[in-house]
């Protein structure tokens, strides 16, 4: 491997699957950056993105980022398939020759790094989008996990975090040193959403929705530890003491059965509405026609949707789990509230969609504060000086 490097380097991104998610549109607009701006020699190395979330596979090749499909590279644990991808990223990396190799989720970060560790790679890094390991696991599974984090830490000069609740966490897992990480939040493409009010009028038609009511948003995969139960457990009482509200759930998944018959069974079936799988270029237009922006999950690196709210101008009630707290402050850009409870959130919404000027002051607020500090170009720069500064040492 490469003992020096010159202004531009050679960098491989690998990542478990190019599914829709916050990680994958965070490594895609990384290698765009390093390629456009920086000129830098850039591969990414993924699996096929299973699911039905949707994926980021045309998105990358429209933006000309070289890439590698591992077939045999998926999320679940497969000893044979695993061991075939290690080998087939070693092989990658031997005619590659990278100057970095940056790691992004679970599956790819052990495998990504214990390879580029074996061939001596310059630089090895990984982000840290949300840990592997979390409460609502068995304690076998979260030990194992964490076994297989702190392996890994040993394994690359230095990890990013995209909050500093993800650092924290890992700290007290004891993955790794305070000193081994960086916090470096989640870019993205800011101006959609700056210019999504435009969107307001034509969406809200579309979706069926009046002047006088006052919608409220959630968006996530319809799927386990997203927390939609809360929030249909919470919305009886609020249509009974404001029958103008309406909550839009846009997401895919394969929960979507359960929770139409759960919303059914309340009675609120007139006051839900499911978008279904959005496209990227759909979310500003959706956010836009939100009123209020809610975010249920259990466990979140930083959820990609509570920045993207507020610069849209729109306010956010979240649980305060791992890096809510970091842009959802209480009474200045939404509501933090403890995980899993019923009634802070209902009287949240109540207050919110009370009180439109309220709505109006707490989604500037969180325009102003988090536009520039997640912009996409801002995350690859710092990015980019992690890496100078392993590869100077």
């Amino acid at each position: 491997m490469h003992a020096s490097y010159t202004r531009e380097m050679r960098i491989i991104h690998v990542i478990t699957r190019l599914m829709l998610g916050g990680a994958q549109e965070n490594t895609v607009l990384c290698c765009e950056d390093l390629l456009r701006e920086h000129g830098d020699d850039v591969l990414l190395v993924t699996g096929p993105p299973l699911g039905l979330e949707g994926d980021l596979l045309p998105r990358a090749r429209a933006g000309g980022i070289p890439l590698e499909l591992l077939p045999q590279l998926q999320r679940p644990i497969h000893v044979w398939r695993d061991a075939s991808s290690y080998a087939a990223i070693k092989r990658i990396l031997r005619r590659f020759q990278p100057d970095v190799v940056h790691t992004h989720s679970g599956k790819a970060g052990l495998l990504g790094r214990a390879a580029a560790w074996s061939l001596g790679v310059p630089a090895v890094v990984h982000t840290v989008h949300g840990a592997p390991f979390h409460p609502y696991q068995s304690a076998a599974a979260r030990r194992f996990f964490i076994a297989c984090e702190r392996w890994a830490a040993r394994r690359c000069h230095h990890m990013i975090c995209v909050a500093d609740a993800m650092t924290r966490l890992m700290v007290d897992a004891q993955v790794a040193r305070p000193e081994c990480f960086t916090t470096i939040h989640s870019g993205m493409e800011v101006e959609p959403f700056l210019e999504s009010a435009g969107h307001r009028r034509r969406v809200r038609d579309e979706l069926g929705y009046a002047d006088h009511h006052v919608v409220v948003g959630k968006i996530a995969r319809l799927f386990h530890l997203k927390g939609h139960e809360y929030v249909i457990r919470a919305a009886g009482e609020v249509v009974r003491q404001n029958p103008d509200v309406r909550f839009l759930l846009v997401g895919g998944g394969v929960l979507r059965d359960r929770f139409e018959r759960q919303i059914a069974e309340a009675g609120l079936t007139d006051y839900f509405r499911f978008f279904g799988l959005a496209q990227r270029d759909e979310i500003p237009g959706l956010l836009a026609a939100m009123d209020i922006v809610v975010h249920a999950s259990l466990r979140e690196g930083l959820a990609r949707v509570l920045p993207q709210a507020l610069i849209a101008g729109r306010p956010v009630i979240s649980y305060d789990v791992d890096g809510a707290g970091e842009v959802v402050v209480s009474d200045e850009t939404g509501y933090l509230i403890p995980p899993q409870s019923i009634g802070p959130m209902r009287n949240a919404i109540l207050r919110l969609a009370a009180d439109p000027r309220l709505r109006e002051r707490l989604g500037a607020e969180g325009r102003r504060r988090f536009t520039d500090p997640f912009r996409h170009d801002h995350m690859t720069r710092r990015i980019r000086e992690v890496y100078e500064r392993i590869l100077a040492q």
